[in-house]
């Protein structure tokens, strides 16, 4: 459930408004705002399309969300002892797949929350750190409850990419490394991918 959550937030957002006064638009926590608003407008007002289209909302999220998350180094975290010594292309096939699973996920917390969500983006704290930097986000949840999400930021030279979202504590990275990282060691890597593309390996949420 926190990972369903987590799939939600990164887009089906209603931003509330920032505390902080921005001065970059592309440091992270302009990039939070910035992007998940656009999609967010975009899909509100072509919602009736998207629910009868749901591989051009998949599109959109792929056009407009992924180029914000920096989908390799995620999948070296995830994979964890289990990546020492993979080729950097069968990194990316993995990581690939995992994006892939991502979008569904995306894409299906856009239909059915994307008008019932508020999210806060609260004050940046301190100088922004090239190796993390987190963006704390407020989370007002349909029942009227609020979530602590935090969105982890690293600076590469395309410029700020999120790896990471915790939400409530309860790190992505995490929650996928301790399902991965076994399959992984027992089956190798190839399998894991082969499994992920056809759904035969299910990822809890």
């Amino acid at each position: 459930m926190k990972l369903r959550i987590l799939c939600l937030l990164a887009v089906a957002s209603l931003f509330s408004g920032s505390l902080y006064a921005q001065t970059d638009a592309n440091d992270p926590v302009s990039l939070v705002e910035n992007i998940t608003g656009k999609i967010f407008a975009d899909v509100t007002n072509n919602l009736e399309e998207y629910t009868e289209k749901p591989e051009a909302l998949k599109d959109l999220v792929r056009r407009d969300l992924m180029p914000l998350l920096d989908i390799n180094y995620s999948a070296r975290l995830i994979l964890g002892r289990a990546g020492r010594g993979l080729e950097k292309e069968k990194i990316e096939e993995f990581a690939t797949s995992m994006s892939n699973l991502l979008i569904d996920r995306y894409a299906q917390g856009l239909l059915q929350f994307s008008s019932k969500i508020k999210l806060q983006v609260l004050p940046q704290r301190g100088e922004l750190n090239e190796r993390l930097t987190r963006v704390k986000t407020r989370v007002t949840l349909p029942d009227g409850g609020e979530a602590p999400v935090d969105y982890a930021f690293r600076k590469t030279p395309d410029g700020w990419k999120a790896f990471d979202v915790v939400v409530e504590g309860i790190s992505y990275v995490t929650t996928y490394r301790n399902q991965i990282m076994p399959e992984v060691q027992a089956n190798g890597i190839d399998s894991v991918i082969n499994r992920l593309n056809s759904g035969q390996l299910q990822l809890a949420e």
